[in-house]
């Protein structure tokens, strides 16, 4: 069959129509660093810089900007927030356990954790940008749900047609059970993860969105589904509420965590027939002795939209 001239020009430019609305986006995923001071302090020095010759959209930092037995001090604090802002690019931040969970601790400085909790909101959490030195403009969950006012630290962005959200939830199981205080603080927060994780979904689906980005910091499957899911962990309802939605769409979803120090990239998530949902990936950064990055890439015009590539700084691989 002969094809005339005016219709290979006509498909031609229905092909470049469609690919002028597809977009990819780069971003960097960090976290659990530095920990063994002052040592990696160098080494968490030069990844920054690598980071910022890599010229990512944004970074997400997923918490522990330090050790669960480094001093959980407001000079430590004020040293985060400068380290944060040397991004050339935007970074946004999960609060991780070592902040403040483990506070308590008699090397952490014996802090009350609540405490330490309310200063990193009241000193990090000002306003409604980003870190860095070009800053973006972020959704907080106590902007549009007044009834969570105090979980500044819960944002979500749009870059291209993926919603990007920063989730609070810290390892040492999400601060359930180790004293009535800890428990009540839980269940508050727990109830404003729940709703915005509802809100993100319900955002993707208005916007109709190419996929979801979570980030937070705790390794939530570092154990069997089946002891996850005891009612003594602190990510039962967290992981049910991810596994609902997931088990409704057939939209791509990445969670990004810390916590386990070991580079993962896998399908986490069994429905309730335990197969798996595979419209769910993971990604779980290196960090500890690991002070290294991954570059994640999101494309819009592919159905598997994730990919992934390890940012190494060849001075700061282990010997």
């Amino acid at each position: 069959m002969r094809t005339s001239h005016s219709k290979i020009i006509l498909l031609s430019l229905l092909v470049l129509a469609f690919g002028a609305h597809a977009e990819s986006t780069r971003f960097i995923a960090l976290g659990d660093m530095p920990y063994s001071l002052p040592k990696d302090l160098v080494r968490y020095e030069r990844l920054i810089k690598a980071i910022n010759a890599d010229k990512p959209a944004f970074s997400i930092f997923v918490g522990d900007t330090k050790s669960g037995d480094t001093p959980c001090s407001d000079e430590y604090m004020e040293k985060t927030t400068h380290y944060f802002n040397s991004f050339d690019a935007p970074l946004i931040y999960s609060i991780g356990d070592n902040e403040w969970t483990d506070c308590h601790r008699t090397l952490a400085g014996g802090y009350d954790p609540i405490e330490r909790l309310e200063r990193i909101r009241k000193t990090q959490f000002v306003d409604q940008n980003s870190f860095g030195k070009r800053r973006i403009s972020l959704t907080r969950q106590a902007d549009v749900m007044p009834q969570f006012a105090k979980f500044v630290e819960n944002s979500l962005w749009v870059k291209g047609k993926f919603v990007f959200v920063s989730l609070h939830i810290p390892g040492s199981n999400n601060n359930y059970e180790r004293t009535p205080a800890s428990t009540q603080e839980y269940l508050e927060r727990n109830a404003a993860n729940l709703a915005w994780i509802e809100y993100a979904f319900q955002l993707a689906q208005k916007k109709n969105s190419a996929g979801i980005v979570f980030a937070f910091q705790a390794d939530m499957f570092y154990s069997p589904p089946g002891e996850v899911n005891s009612m003594n962990s602190g990510f039962v309802d967290t992981l049910n509420q991810f596994r609902s939605y997931a088990e409704k769409t057939t939209l791509p979803i990445l969670l990004i965590h810390g916590d386990s120090h070991r580079l993962k990239i896998d399908q986490p998530l069994l429905d309730n027939k335990r197969r798996v949902l595979e419209n769910v990936y993971r990604l779980e950064v290196m960090g500890a002795d690991e002070v290294q990055a991954v570059e994640v890439t999101v494309d819009d015009s592919k159905s598997s939209p994730f990919s992934f590539r390890p940012l190494l700084v060849q001075e700061n691989l282990n010997p």
